[in-house]
């Protein structure tokens, strides 16, 4: 098993239960494709780097998880189309 975080940023125009719903959804994919979450961090409402789909603020969640290989592309491939999520990343951590 190796261990994976994905970020994900979920947009700040959205309501408190929805935005939860979208991180539910997040792990439900996660253990759907064979993994295990370990963590989910809440860092909460940050300004963006840059404006994407004019919004200048959202909120990050980092769930970190541990699966085969195979699990974080499926994942990412699920994520991909949620309409609440502006941008992921699937990371792979070192041991």
């Amino acid at each position: 098993m190796n261990k994976y975080e994905i970020t994900v940023v979920v947009s700040a125009k959205i309501e408190d239960e929805e935005r939860a719903n979208t991180v539910e959804k997040v792990k439900n994919y996660i253990t759907r494709f064979g993994g295990t979450v370990t963590e989910v961090d809440e860092w909460g409402k940050r300004r963006l780097a840059y404006e994407i789909q004019k919004m200048k603020e959202g909120f990050y969640y980092i769930v970190k998880f541990e699966s085969d290989s195979n699990c974080p592309n499926e994942v990412e491939s699920h994520v991909r189309l949620m309409e609440n999520v502006i941008r992921y990343l699937v990371v792979k951590q070192e041991d």
